[in-house]
Parts: structure tokens; sequence; C-alpha cells
């Protein structure tokens, strides 16, 4: 039975667990590997790990690191970071990862999506749509590389380009709302989420389990994934690795 998916994102920079805030400065909050080991124990639906800063400066993918998440991951785990070529894809499905996510470069070179279907198929491609508002008139845009580069693309037209290309889940993530946690942005779902039919996850907002039970109360069969939700606690955001379990987790269900 199809149901959502409450999906924790863990952010690396240097193989170290970071947080950032609207995709600023990052914050050293631990190992991922111990992250993964903590998110064992609670069950989780599903882990997406993402190298921040891979595709910014040009690295290739961290194949060590990957093929240690995967050894230790009892739960489906998707990877974005530095994926550029369809060869990039084959060797990290081969480590043990179930998805590949790319971001940047799905908008260089779009036939990407295509060939790394045909190779690998469309369950593990993932195309990662990181929007922001632009400044003029404040419309949505698709943005790469750390928000650093702005496409003038149009998230729901592009989505739905990514979705005829072959990709098999979309990633929703908010820039504006990184690591505010005030909730996620729903007139960008709204867009994108009619543009498509292929399976959606959407990043960006989340600070409260009931921010998780309004986005899949709204939108039904929805990938909930969150960052700063899943390791910070209070106010003052002290490191502590959490996830919904028993009636929590049911009830968002």
């Amino acid at each position: 039975m199809l149901r959502p998916r409450i999906i924790p994102c863990l952010l690396i920079h240097n193989g170290g667990l970071v947080k950032t805030v609207g995709f600023g400065a990052s914050k050293y909050i631990g190992d991922p590997l111990n992250a993964v080991r903590i998110f064992n124990e609670k069950e989780v639906d599903e882990l997406m790990v993402v190298d921040i800063n891979a595709s910014r400066y040009g690295r290739e993918p961290d194949y060590k690191l990957i093929a240690n998440l995967a050894l230790e991951c009892r739960m489906p785990l998707s990877y974005g970071g530095g994926v550029k070529t369809v060869e990039h894809f084959d060797r990290i499905i081969g480590l043990g990862v179930e998805k590949v996510a790319v971001s940047s470069a799905a908008v260089e070179d779009p036939e990407l999506i295509s060939r790394a279907a045909a190779r690998v198929g469309s369950q593990s491609v993932v195309t990662v749509i990181d929007v922001k508002k632009a400044r003029l008139f404040r419309k949505y845009e698709v943005v790469t590389l750390n928000a650093t580069r702005r496409t003038g693309l149009d998230p729901a037209a592009f989505a739905a380009e990514m979705q005829r290309l072959g990709a098999g889940e979309i990633v929703l993530n908010s820039v504006d709302r990184d690591g505010e946690m005030k909730g996620y942005d729903f007139d960008l779902i709204d867009s994108v989420r009619n543009s498509i039919s292929t399976p959606l996850t959407v990043l960006g907002g989340a600070g409260s389990l009931e921010d998780i039970r309004g986005l899949v109360s709204r939108y039904g069969i929805i990938g909930a994934a969150a960052g700063s939700l899943f390791v910070f606690k209070g106010k003052y955001r002290a490191v502590l690795i959490s996830y919904p379990a028993g009636e929590d987790k049911n009830s968002i269900y």
C-alpha cells in the first residue's frame, strides 16, 4: 500500500554532517555515519544525503563515504552531490544506493535524465529542484550550485520537463525556507504538484510534526523531507537526532 514518506535529509560538507539556513554558511553538527546509525534504530522510511558543495566546486562524489553510508543504512538511501554523468549514476547504484539525485547537472544537461533512466531505471533517478523567489516580481525561479546561480527557469515547467525525460521522483527544495523551521511553502508546492504526476518530495521549512501532518493532509501521498526538524531540539537548536514514532508517526500516515 502506498503511503506518505517521512524523510530526514542530511547535508554533508567535507565529510561532516552540517546544517544551513537559507543555503548560507554551514554549521558542523556531527558525524554522518553516527546519524545514520541512530536513524536505523528509529526505523525511518527513507534517508536523503546531499553533499552540498561537490557540484559547486566541481568535485566528483565521495565514493568511499557513499559506500560507508550505504553499508550502514537499513533504509532506502538517496544520494546527491557531484553527480554529472551516467557513469556516476551507475557507480553509486553499484555501491548499494537506491536513488541518485541531480540538481545543477539536470539544468546544464537535461538529457542526462533520459540517459540515466535508460541505464539504471527511472525509479533510481531523482531531480532536485532548488527554488528561490526572484528579486524581480517575486516569482519562483530554479537556482543551482547552492543558490549561487539563477537560471530563469520556472519550477513547475522544469519539473514537467524532468518527468517527461524520465525522472522517477522530483524533490522540491525551498531555498527561502531552508533551516527557517516556519513551515512548508504551499504556494510553491501547489504549482509544481499540479504540473506533474511523478512522485514528489518537498524540503525546506518543516519545524514541527504539525507541519508534516499539514503537508500530508493537503497532498496525501507525498514525501515529507526535513533537515533541522530531525537534528535540532529547542529554541537554542541543540543537536539531537529525532524522528516520529508510534502514535506520532501513525497520526501522520
